[in-house]
């Protein structure tokens, strides 16, 4: 290698890799850099680490690492790019550090900023936060008022993708969030809604998600409820959103 590298393009609007983060640089790039600086077994320390591109690349060198960022929003997009890329999750391969583990950090994050509680709730059944600002650490509402998050699946032959549509809530809750649900996933056509909530669901509300019915899974031959409410407390204890693999 010379002193100038040309020949690592960067990324372009249409790159697969694309995240929309300003500063974000090729894998390729970040490969050749720790590579060159570094011997499998060391730490790479990423301070500011974005969509996690450094991590990613150390991981698939052989280096151990950490990585910091200040936004829920990074983490998620770090926790999905991990778990598409080496199969790898939190707790079990690598610790995250900073998130909430019981109900009252929860609580305590959503009063700090209701935003950035939305994309680590989102984080919690690995859906993709809509409305955020890559980079950056304000958020607001996805185009749709009612979706902050969507959950992508494929289960027919035809290849064709399906979604689980996604609102979080971390205030006071009521059977009308679940209606506006209901309506949202009919007019949206998508598979499933789920409505995570800080709050405990009340008994019209839960009344409300089971009289919508089940989404009729063709690829696997079994039903799933179209509308599901997970509290926090519940995903924190392990629960899955009940969708299609």
């Amino acid at each position: 290698l010379q002193d100038v590298w040309i020949d690592v393009p960067p990324i372009n609007s249409m790159a697969q890799e694309r995240l929309g983060y300003p500063t974000q640089k090729p894998l390729e790039l970040l490969e050749r850099i720790i590579e060159a600086s570094s011997n499998p077994g060391d730490v790479v320390l990423d301070p500011f680490c974005g969509c996690g591109k450094a991590i990613a690349a150390a991981h698939k060198l052989g280096r151990r690492w950490i990585g910091i960022d200040i936004t829920h929003l990074s983490v998620a997009l770090q926790k999905y790019r991990l778990l598409d890329m080496f199969g790898i999750t939190p707790g079990e391969h690598y610790t995250v550090i900073g998130e909430p583990l019981t109900v009252d950090g929860a609580r305590q994050l959503a009063q700090d900023d209701r935003f950035q509680f939305q994309f680590w709730a989102l984080s919690l059944i690995q859906a993709r936060p809509l409305g955020g600002e890559a980079g950056g650490r304000s958020g607001r509402r996805g185009p749709d008022r009612v979706i902050d998050g969507v959950i992508a699946f494929i289960d027919e032959a035809n290849g064709k993708p399906k979604r689980a549509i996604v609102q979080v809530k971390s205030g006071k809750v009521s059977s009308r969030d679940i209606r506006d649900l209901v309506g949202t996933v009919e007019r949206e056509k998508a598979a499933i809604g789920v409505f995570i909530t800080l709050e405990p669901p009340t008994r019209d509300m839960e009344t409300e998600a089971v009289s919508a019915g089940y989404y009729e899974s063709p690829g696997w031959g079994q039903g799933y409820p179209r509308i599901q409410i997970l509290t926090i407390e519940a995903l924190l204890g392990g629960q899955k959103v009940d969708m299609p693999p």
